[in-house]
C-alpha cells in the first residue's frame, strides 16, 4: 500500500515548524553551555541583548541577515528547480572578483550614480557565470550538481588567492588584498543615509545592500509564483519527465535555475565588499 502525502496547514508550515526548530536548537545550545559549566540563561541573555538590545546591535544583526537573505534565495531558487546548489560560497567569491575589476578599472572615471549599478550588475553576472558552469555539467554531462558546486567553491577560492597575490596586489605591499575601492564604488551605510535626512542612527555595517536584498525577495517571489518562467522552473524541479512531455526543456531550465541562483549568491559580495570592506 502506497503512503499518502499529508499537506500541513499553512500556519503550521510557516509558523509552528520554524518555531519548533528554533526551540530545539536553543535546547541543544543550552545543553552545550551547561556542559562547559556556564549558565544557559545568562548566555541567552547576552545573545539577545547583543543582537536586539540596542540600535547598533540591531544594525549588525540586519547586516548579517542581508547576506543570509541572498544565499537563502539562491538555495531556494535552485531547490525549486530540483537542484541543490552548495556553491554559494564560490559564486560569491567569484562575484567579488567581478566587483573588484569593475571598481578598480572604472572607479576613477565614473560617478557613483553610474558605477554602483554596474558594480551590482557585475556581481550578479559573475555569480551567474560561476553557477552556470556546474549547471551545464549537470545538464549535458551528468555531473552531480552537489559535487561540482562544492568543487567550484575551492576553485573560486584558489583563483581569488592567485589574483590577490599577483595581479590585484598593490605594488610594494605584502598585504593579500587589492587596492582600496574608490568612493564611487562604495555603497553608503544606512546611518550615513539617515544623516542626510536629519535622522540619527548608531553606526553599524548595515548598508544599502539590505535594500537590494528586499528587492531580491520581491523579485524571487514574483518570478517563481507569478511568471511562466517560474512555473516552468518549478515544473521541471517537481517532475522533469512530465515537464519534458509537456514541451519544456529540462536542460535549459537547469541552466536558468543555476544562473539565477548564482546571481543571487553573487549579490552577497556587494554587501561584504562594496558595502563594508571596500577592497
Amino acid at each position: 500500500m502506497s503512503a499518502q502525502s499529508i499537506s500541513l496547514p499553512r500556519w503550521i508550515d510557516i509558523g509552528l515548524l520554524p518555531l519548533w526548530n528554533l526551540c530545539i536548537a536553543l535546547l541543544v545550545a543550552a545543553g552545550v553551555v551547561a556542559l562547559i559549566g556556564h549558565s544557559p540563561a545568562q548566555a541567552f541573555e547576552v545573545l539577545v541583548k547583543g543582537a536586539l538590545g540596542n540600535p547598533r546591535g540591531i544594525g549588525y544583526t540586519l547586516y548579517y541577515a542581508t547576506s543570509f537573505v541572498f544565499t537563502g534565495l539562491a538555495v531556494a531558487v535552485a531547490f525549486h528547480g530540483g537542484l541543490f546548489n552548495i556553491g554559494g560560497e564560490g559564486q560569491a567569491t567569484f562575484a567579488g572578483l567581478g566587483i573588484a575589476v569593475m571598481a578598480l578599472f572604472l572607479g576613477a572615471s565614473l560617478p557613483a550614480w553610474a558605477l554602483l549599478p554596474l558594480v551590482v550588475l557585475s556581481a550578479a553576472l559573475f555569480g551567474a557565470l560561476w553557477g552556470l558552469i556546474p549547471g551545464y555539467l549537470q545538464a549535458w554531462r551528468g555531473s552531480h550538481i552537489v559535487i561540482t558546486t562544492i568543487m567550484f567553491n575551492f576553485l573560486a577560492a584558489s583563483l581569488n588567492v592567485y589574483l590577490l597575490v599577483n595581479p590585484l596586489r598593490v605594488d610594494g605591499s605584502m598585504a593579500v588584498e587589492s587596492a582600496e575601492f574608490p568612493a564611487a564604488a562604495r555603497l553608503p551605510a544606512l546611518h550615513e543615509l539617515a544623516e542626510r535626512f536629519g535622522w540619527q542612527l548608531d553606526s553599524s555595517p548595515l548598508n544599502a545592500a539590505s535594500l537590494i536584498a528586499v528587492a531580491a525577495l520581491v523579485f524571487v517571489g514574483w518570478f517563481l509564483w507569478r511568471t511562466r518562467g517560474g512555473y516552468a522552473l518549478r515544473a521541471v524541479g517537481s517532475a522533469p519527465r512530465a515537464a519534458q512531455y509537456a514541451g519544456l526543456n529540462p536542460k535549459a531550465q537547469v541552466l536558468i535555475a543555476m544562473s539565477l541562483s548564482g546571481a543571487l549568491a553573487g549579490l552577497l559580495a556587494v554587501n561584504e565588499l562594496s558595502g563594508v570592506q571596500g577592497s
